[in-house]
């Protein structure tokens, strides 16, 4: 049996404004993935920063801040046997165009940057993530 572990996902502001956030959560619910924790928030730029700070030097860094703080994001807490593998296989590639059919990506993202979902990478970028964007109080389980 794996061990059940934790991810961040949320469905970022491009996702919100279509409307997507329900197809999204049901497609990980039928999945048997439980939710353990789930809020609408619009990101700071300050939390915006801290998320995206590994990519800091990268010329992308000041769109995907401006992106992610334009509008609500849909956070989660997901939790299943090997969660952070799972979800990143049903989010697809992280350019849309490389994304199969049937993934959230596949199925929804328009570009590189506005590609409807982020999910934790790796253990790491989990723990850290999930320390920025909950408390341990608003998670049930």
């Amino acid at each position: 049996m794996n061990e059940t572990t934790r991810t961040l996902i949320f469905v970022k502001p491009d996702g919100v404004r279509r409307g997507l956030v329900g197809e999204i959560i049901q497609r990980f619910e039928r999945r048997g993935i439980r939710i353990v924790g789930l809020k609408m928030v619009k990101p700071t730029r300050e939390l915006a920063e801290k998320h995206y700070a590994v990519h800091r030097d990268k010329p992308f860094f000041e769109s995907v801040v401006n992106f992610i703080t334009s509008g609500p994001v849909v956070a989660m807490v997901l939790e299943c046997p090997n969660a952070i593998e799972v979800t990143r296989q049903m989010m697809g590639a992280t350019n849309p165009a490389n994304a199969a059919p049937g993934t959230i990506r596949g199925d929804f993202g328009l570009d590189i940057e506005q590609n409807i979902i982020h999910g934790s990478s790796d253990p790491e970028a989990a723990a850290y993530e999930l320390s920025l964007w909950f408390t341990p109080d608003e998670l049930v389980g």
